[in-house]
């Protein structure tokens, strides 16, 4: 493969543990050479000088209050030069030595591709239920998405992951890069972003990353709370597109998938687990009728909120 374009990975950290070191392992293993590993840090006192022997890496430390998902990643890009950058998360790992080049080789798979986001598979310690919702957001086959999909694929259109994430670098500084205060959801946000302003968004399935979580019910709540709050300020991007019927498919879909695979006594899990999704997810959209008290139990990100001010 000619390496035509520059590459330059951004990773922001915050206490990063033993699959952190797996993922620079990896990075450092690609077949398509990375240029550099820009390190978003979020307080120094856990970090490890030994990360940096190799010189690869070049690393910022920011306190946690300074810390936003869009404008922590946003001053990155302004530290990288090179053609792509590819966004990950600390404990996301490349599952081989393919990575980089399958996301630069999805930028070939449609014209005028703002972002190509990668595959995630479940680790080994990945639940039967989170298991499936993995296959079922992240097919086995590439995908592209432009505005004339908004109809039949709803939000999805705009579905994309910074867990693993390419960017033309110059596409995304033309769009304005990612928005500076958000509570999530800041890759999402840009997709919708590029596509109406008639960018294509491509799924690279061959470009995998192990990465799941086995978060409980109530943890489940708090995500989708801040998902929530996320669409709830951004009616420009999210009003008027339905997302509740997507999630419903998802349910119906791994009952189904349950019963076929004899799995059935997890089913009431199932339920308990989407109902605290949903129960989050319909408060999160109503957050500002509710009283700060009430949102900081309902939050995982209570710091935004401190830095919030008086928003409410």
């Amino acid at each position: 493969m000619k390496n035509e374009k520059t590459v330059d990975v951004i990773i922001p950290a915050y206490k990063p543990d033993h699959k952190f070191e797996q993922l620079l392992a990896m990075l450092k293993r690609q077949n398509y050479p990375v240029r550099k590993i820009i390190i978003m840090n979020t307080e120094e006192k856990y970090w490890k000088k030994e990360y940096e022997a190799d010189g690869l890496l070049e690393v910022h430390h920011l306190k946690q209050a300074e810390f936003d998902h869009g404008r922590t990643r946003g001053q990155a890009v302004r530290y990288s030069e090179a053609d792509i950058v590819v966004f990950m998360t600390d404990d996301s790992v490349p599952e081989n030595e393919e990575l980089i080049g399958r996301l630069v080789e999805g930028f070939d798979l449609a014209d005028n591709v703002a972002e190509v986001y990668g595959r995630q598979l479940p680790a080994k310690d990945c639940r039967v239920i989170e298991r499936y919702t993995r296959s079922f957001n992240y097919p086995d086959k590439n995908q592209v998405k432009t505005l004339n999909d908004l109809d039949q694929m709803g939000i999805k259109t705009y579905f994309a992951s910074n867990v693993c994430c390419a960017y033309d670098r110059e596409i995304y500084l033309k769009l304005g890069g990612f928005i500076t205060k958000t509570i999530f959801n800041e890759d999402m946000i840009f997709a919708a972003g590029a596509v109406k302003a008639g960018y294509s968004i491509v799924y690279a399935a061959k470009a995998r990353v192990v990465h799941s979580h086995n978060l409980s019910g109530p943890e489940q709540f708090k995500r989708n709370f801040d998902l929530a709050v996320s669409q709830a300020d951004h009616p420009e991007v999210f009003g008027g597109i339905p997302s509740e019927s997507e999630g419903i498919r998802l349910v119906k879909n791994t009952a189904a998938w349950l019963w076929r695979s004899k799995k059935g006594h997890l089913i009431p899990l199932l339920i308990w687990q989407s109902g605290c999704k949903y129960l989050g997810y319909r408060l999160g959209k109503r957050y500002k009728k509710l009283p700060m008290w009430v949102v900081l139990r309902c939050t995982m990100n209570k710091s935004y909120w401190t830095k919030a001010g008086d928003g409410l």
